[in-house]
């Protein structure tokens, strides 16, 4: 079924059909309500590009989210999960684009070939080429997280730096003098990603505002890496009582080296990081953490991108969060360090 079938039908031309359709010229009333008819009688249902090329839109929100490495980690599917979930509830379908630079063909191609009415990017780095190159076209887009400069642009983010010296000063306030940091890994370092960057900064300013002895560690986005990381933790420092980490992938593997290496948690050993709450009730016993809230930060990027599209003269907003603590069960007051 198609629009000349339609217009066949309901004794009109192709053109009358389109604009009762599309609404961009008026028809009468008498011959909307025919059309509608037919339409309803028939369940036609536009195409796609036949309503893209009647309203200028495509109905559909690019999703630009490189994975970590060779794989989605748990918290990156949340991610994406809420981004649909959310443009759903504003009738937009999701394009999912694996680009981490702008020179990438798929991010080309979501450009080039306006596949999309706009754009939310994720794992932003400090300098972001995709971020410059979308601003420069002017292609609507929100990011969710920070660029060095993020002034001008539109986005919502986590506050990592606060969360990290939050994570810090809530193990020192327990009496911990010794604490590791675990961070993502170190290509994402070495690449700028602005949440290893910030919450590295966070952290290694609060210990140094509480004078404690710090170690800090990059480490895979797997529990094999995180096991192998905690081992090294405590092979460097076996008086370190605490660590804090940003790499939710790896939660499982830390855990794991902590059982094997005798340290109870959080009897021997206190844990705490930013991860998100689902993750951080998977292990046992449950992770203190500054609760990472995915499904509000989905919502809000997809709500900030429609409100552009909606209204393009619209100034920036911005939305930086700083979720507090939630107090489970994987720290204490330290105890005697083990050496």
């Amino acid at each position: 079924m198609n629009i000349g079938e339609i217009a066949r039908r309901a004794g009109v031309s192709r053109s009358t059909v389109s604009y009762a359709l599309s609404g961009k010229r008026p028809v009468s009333e008498d011959t909307r309500r025919k059309i509608q008819r037919i339409v309803d009688e028939l369940g036609y249902q536009p195409s796609a590009s036949a309503r893209a090329l009647a309203n200028g839109r495509t109905s559909t929100i690019g999703l630009v989210f490189p994975p970590a490495g060779n794989h989605y980690t748990g918290m990156q599917l949340d991610f994406i999960g809420s981004v649909v979930e959310a443009a759903a509830a504003h009738d937009y379908d999701v394009l999912l684009s694996p680009s981490g630079v702008d020179s990438d063909r798929s991010f080309q191609r979501l450009l080039g070939e306006r596949r999309v009415d706009g754009a939310i990017l994720m794992e932003i780095r400090l300098e972001d080429d995709r971020a410059d190159h979308l601003a420069a076209l002017g292609f609507p887009s929100v990011a969710i997280g920070r660029t060095a400069h993020p002034e001008d642009g539109w986005y919502v983010a986590l506050d990592h730096t606060a969360l990290a010296a939050a994570c810090v000063h809530h193990l020192a306030d327990l009496g911990h003098r010794r604490i590791a940091f675990v961070n993502r890994p170190e290509q994402l370092l070495r690449t700028g990603y602005e949440s290893a960057h910030r919450g590295l900064d966070g952290f290694t300013k609060a210990a140094a505002e509480r004078g404690l002895t710090v170690r800090t560690y990059c480490c895979g986005d797997d529990a094999a890496a995180g096991q192998a990381c905690l081992e090294q933790i405590l092979h460097d420092d076996p008086a370190t009582t605490a660590l804090v980490t940003l790499n939710e992938a790896a939660l499982g593997g830390l855990y794991r080296g902590l059982a094997h290496a005798g340290r109870h948690v959080p009897r021997d050993f206190s844990v705490t990081g930013v991860v998100a709450n689902r993750w951080a009730e998977t292990v046992t016993p449950q992770l203190t953490a500054a609760d990472v809230p995915a499904a509000e930060m989905g919502r809000l990027a997809v709500d900030l991108l429609v409100e552009r599209l909606d209204h393009s003269d619209a100034p920036p907003r911005q939305h930086l969060l700083t979720p507090p603590i939630s107090l489970r069960a994987s720290t204490g007051p330290a105890g005697v360090p083990q050496t």
